[in-house]
């Protein structure tokens, strides 16, 4: 008995010992964060107004920062300003603010000022020739692109170090991205991710941290942070995200900008990395970032269609053989036509409560539209086709983990070869591990579902039956309000400690597979 005790005790001061060592390298992350607070000179309010004051400063410089997508190209075509003209503003406004924000991690200024001049030149033919109509429609307009994107030449790592020490580059455009640069676009760098595309927040080995631009103390959400960033500041007009559990739709909340994931296989996810596998191809999305709404339509018409390659997208037009037809045009839909539900929290365990102050704005939001003739009604989250929200993250872990099935995180975040995770959880204690906190734990928590293979299995059942239950219940006319997340954007590397599953508010629509 002495000598069971004596090991339980061994063992549980190891375990201890262990999780203060995790504890007190957590601090010394806050600390360093502080350091670099500083370091920008962003520590006080005082100058966190200069800091506003400097990006204000950047945005009314910038003549075409306020300006849609469509709405510029159209200025290009019709000799109001020149794509080259519009491509120089741009890269400004990013020399300008970027440096604090960290958001474009490579730039090929030198490619997209050379593709701005063959777009001027194109314009002028076609003008010449009477044949403006049939340009492509967002010639010479500046976008950006998230790293984890093929773009012929720019790196291509997914905040991967391996992958960075193999200077792991785009040998080809990622289907979408081609798709963009077909349309005319023009894009003027990368922009960073979280680790493997993984975590909410942007922040990896590779690239370091992306700062949010209304307050760079705070996140700007993740794995599509970097075009988040550069997008709320102003310094690109729209950008390409991807979204398997919020990767769109956070950093879209965070920084005051408009994001939109599609419904499943509606863009092919060909050329990302990493790739999904399984029935993941049909919870990852690929999806536009803007500066307006009104851009967000005509770039998923872009975006959308099967490319012959990615499983999803394959399915989708097995079913819907026209796509971007089904796709319609918001001009054509009646709002005020609309059946409207809305319910403002999920009452999942382990998720922060949403903030009374964002309740309100759904509320705000359900009142406006029955003020122009929506029927609107909110959902009693206990009885109504919602009553399993609460379960999201069981729901989510568990469809995730069996459509992983064969191709675990742990392998890659070691190209291929799984890692031990533990070790390199020591190893970062004592800040010599190579990945991030979050994706190491994730890489160890992974394997927890297939520990009860019938729990396992009857959560994803209840996520099946819960997206049937929608799906019938929603109809081709009806839509839901729901939190984008329960708070503001926090400060940084505080998700890990408080609110770590606060993601759950985005990710059950992953499994679903609803825009």
């Amino acid at each position: 008995m002495g000598s069971l005790l004596s090991i339980a005790l061994t063992v549980t001061g190891a375990v201890a010992f262990f999780v203060l060592l995790v504890f007190l390298r957590l601090r010394k992350t806050m600390g360093v964060e502080k350091k670099e607070q500083k370091r920008l000179n962003i520590s006080t309010k005082l100058e966190l107004d200069k800091h506003y004051e400097k990006l204000g400063h950047a945005v009314r410089s910038n003549p075409f920062g306020q300006i849609p997508a469509f709405q510029l190209a159209k200025m290009i075509r019709s000799r109001e300003t020149t794509s080259q003209r519009v491509v120089e503003e741009f890269i400004k406004h990013i020399e300008t603010v970027n440096p604090t924000l960290n958001a474009v991690v490579a730039d090929r200024f030198k490619e997209a000022r050379e593709e701005a001049i063959r777009a001027d030149e194109r314009i002028e033919e076609a003008i010449e020739n009477g044949q403006v109509d049939s340009l492509p429609p967002l010639l010479g307009v500046p976008c950006t692109i998230k790293e984890c994107f093929k773009l012929t030449g720019m790196p291509h790592t997914s905040g991967l170090l391996e992958r960075a020490k193999k200077d792991v580059k785009g040998e080809t455009d990622a289907t979408s991205v081609k798709r963009l640069r077909d349309a005319g676009a023009i894009p003027l760098g990368v922009t960073n991710v979280s680790e493997l595309c993984m975590w909410m927040e942007s922040h990896n080995p590779v690239y370091g941290r992306t700062r949010n631009p209304y307050n760079p103390q705070r996140i700007v959400g993740g794995s599509s942070g970097g075009e988040g960033s550069i997008i709320g500041s102003g310094a690109s007009v729209f950008g390409l995200g991807s979204d398997v559990g919020g990767s769109i739709r956070m950093p879209a909340f965070f920084n005051g900008v408009f994001g939109h994931k599609p419904s499943s296989g509606v863009v092919p996810a060909t050329g990302q990395h990493p790739v999904a596998h399984n029935e993941a191809q049909y919870y990852l999305s690929t999806g536009p970032l803007c500066r307006y709404a009104s851009d967000l339509m005509p770039l998923l018409h872009i975006l959308s269609g099967n490319d012959h390659h990615d499983e999803a997208s394959k399915t989708v037009d097995a079913l819907y053989p026209e796509t971007a037809a089904i796709l319609g045009h918001p001009e054509d839909v009646d709002v005020s036509k609309l059946k409207v539900y809305w319910i403002d929290s999920n009452d999942a365990p382990f998720v922060s409560k949403v903030r009374p102050d964002l309740k309100d704005t759904i509320r705000l939001a359900a009142e406006h539209l029955a003020s122009i003739g929506c029927e609107v009604e909110k959902l009693d989250r206990n009885t109504s086709v919602l009553k399993d929200i609460n379960k999201s993250l069981d729901i989510w872990s568990c469809s995730m983990n069996i459509a992983a099935e064969g191709h675990s995180f742990a392998s890659l975040l070691g190209e291929g070869t799984e890692i031990s995770a533990l070790k390199e959880i020591f190893k970062w204690t004592l800040g010599m591990s190579d990945y991030t906190i979050p994706a190491l734990g994730l890489a160890i928590t992974e394997g927890l579902p297939k520990l009860n293979k019938k729990a396992r299995q009857r959560s994803y059942e209840q996520g099946v039956k819960m997206r049937e239950e929608i799906q019938q219940f929603l109809g081709s006319n009806s839509v839901i309000l729901y939190p984008s997340y329960p708070k503001p954007a926090p400060l940084h590397s505080h998700p890990f400690i408080y609110g770590t599953f606060d993601w759950v508010y985005t990710a059950i629509w992953n499994v679903m597979g609803f825009p």
